[in-house]
């Protein structure tokens, strides 16, 4: 089991452009999960790939007009029930048809769809804005027998929302050992089958192509590997994409539109973004 540093990061003021855009930084540094409040962001990463000067650089070079000041806190990797309990994971409702929530947590509110996330360390709760509007995607589309492979799955949400709403044989890809475990749980949590995958972009050569293709993680990854995202779709097949700034849609429909997609439709919340495309050719 994986231990990782807690960063917590103060900012005077603070708001929510100033935690979107620290997590946004500490994302493409590798940080898997985030919980932004009234006075910072507490962002967490595994223990091996900590780096103060990174941090350092990121608070040095920030371009908001703020204070911001850091401090970590190692956490052993059998506290992370715990520690989202204190961070306020609380259950959410998205679009009206699906709640989110922890196996802890009681009085949950009643929905069509009823999800059970232990999150440990793995980035998806529902609660940030990439993950949220990915799942209004999800809820406004009719994937029922659809088959389905989800990129850096992370606890899984999306892809058990998926099986949820009828998707046919789903997959989801994640690259760190601990999430995938995470995941895996999860499906099991909620009585679906998934078929989870330890790995990273090369796996999707193993997979059969899809219907849909998911991927919430963030623009560099994206624009890097969105050829070999487009590969493992159908024509006609729908992709939906996030974790990256409403400002970066034209960068990622750029690479998407030179790997056969055409951009559709997105849906933003707080300047995040999540886009629909289709496969063309």
């Amino acid at each position: 089991m994986q231990d990782y540093i807690a960063l917590r990061i103060e900012a005077t003021p603070c708001d929510e452009t100033i935690t979107d855009l620290l997590a946004a930084f500490l994302c493409d540094e590798d940080y898997e999960s985030f919980s932004p409040d009234e006075t910072g962001l507490t962002a967490y990463i595994q223990s091996s790939g900590y780096d103060e000067n990174i941090v350092s650089d990121i608070v040095k070079n920030f371009p908001i007009d703020t204070v911001l000041k850091f401090s970590t806190e190692f956490v052993k990797g059998e506290d992370w029930n715990e520690e989202w309990e204190k961070n306020y994971f609380q259950p959410i409702v998205i679009g009206n048809e699906c709640v989110v929530h922890s196996s802890f947590h009681k009085n949950v509110p009643e929905a069509r769809f009823d999800i059970v996330i232990d999150p440990k360390m793995a980035f998806g709760t529902g609660h940030h804005s990439t993950t949220s509007q990915m799942m209004r995607h999800i809820l406004d589309y009719d994937i029922e027998g659809k088959t389905v492979i989800d990129m850096g799955t992370g606890t899984g949400i999306l892809a058990i929302l998926c099986k949820m709403k009828g998707a046919g044989k789903t997959f989801g890809i994640e690259i760190d050992p601990f999430a995938h475990e995470n995941a895996v749980e999860n499906a099991s949590l909620n009585n679906v089958d998934v078929n989870f995958i330890c790995g990273d972009a090369s796996s999707l050569a193993s997979i059969p192509q899809c219907d849909v293709f998911l991927a919430n993680i963030n623009r560099n990854v994206i624009t890097y590997d969105i050829d070999r995202y487009a590969s493992r779709l159908k024509k006609g097949g729908v992709m939906f994409l996030s974790g990256f700034y409403e400002a970066d849609i034209p960068i990622v429909v750029k690479a998407a539109s030179e790997s056969g997609m055409q951009y559709e439709n997105c849906l933003v919340d707080k300047d995040w973004a999540a886009i629909r495309l289709v496969k063309n050719d």
